[in-house]
């Protein structure tokens, strides 16, 4: 398949260029600053552009089968709109272009799984340092539900950096009140591949941890 990935750069992001290849993809990845894009391949292009600029996407969106997004930034402190921008730009282009599958990562803990991060993530994370960031993050898969796009958001646990086991567990009410649960990027980025393959979870919102 041919396959956009949006936020290339982060470390989830990377999984999924890696992943992507591994399994025979032809990648194009939109990024800022092509230079922190260290991965080579016959089938990776790397293209300069920005999801805040409209510009920048409908090109790149043009001929692809999937659109895969792991779209972050560093934030946290100030109110941001990054997230509900760039996701509503790429909306746009995507049904400008007829692209239909959009799958999306945002976080246990919002919305409707409002808690299911865990309690020091509820009382204490959430509501003190990621308060703005989440708030965008709650825009952003609004704009998503709304879309008529065929869809998939997925809501990882606690990120970390941990090795790809592709023994994770998924499904809409997957979290914990009590306890944070955690999941490799790695594994999230091997979920989100399997789900272009798969309508299960198509036009949902799906929880994923360890």
């Amino acid at each position: 398949m041919k396959l956009l990935i949006i936020g290339g750069t982060g470390k989830t992001g990377q999984q999924l260029i890696r992943q992507g290849l591994e399994r025979g993809h032809t990648i194009t990845a939109l990024v800022r600053n092509p230079k922190k894009v260290k991965q080579e391949h016959p089938n990776l292009h790397v293209v300069q552009g920005n999801v805040l600029e409209r510009e920048s996407l409908n090109k790149v969106v043009l001929g692809q089968d999937a659109v895969l997004s792991a779209l972050g930034h560093k934030r946290f402190i100030l109110p941001s709109t990054v997230l509900t921008e760039g996701t509503r730009n790429l909306i746009a282009a995507m049904k400008q272009e007829g692209v239909k599958r959009f799958l999306c990562i945002t976080s246990l803990g919002i919305n409707e799984s409002r808690y299911r991060l865990g309690l020091y993530y509820t009382l204490f994370t959430i509501p003190v340092i990621l308060y703005f960031y989440f708030r965008d993050k709650a825009r952003q898969e609004r704009l998503i539900r709304v879309s008529d796009l065929d869809w998939t958001i997925i809501r990882p646990g606690q990120l970390t950096n941990g090795r790809q086991k592709n023994t994770y567990r998924h499904d809409e009410n997957a979290g914990s009140y009590i306890l944070t649960k955690l999941i490799s990027r790695a594994d999230v980025a091997h979920f989100m591949l399997e789900q272009l393959k798969k309508p299960s979870y198509v036009r949902k919102a799906v929880g994923v941890v360890g």
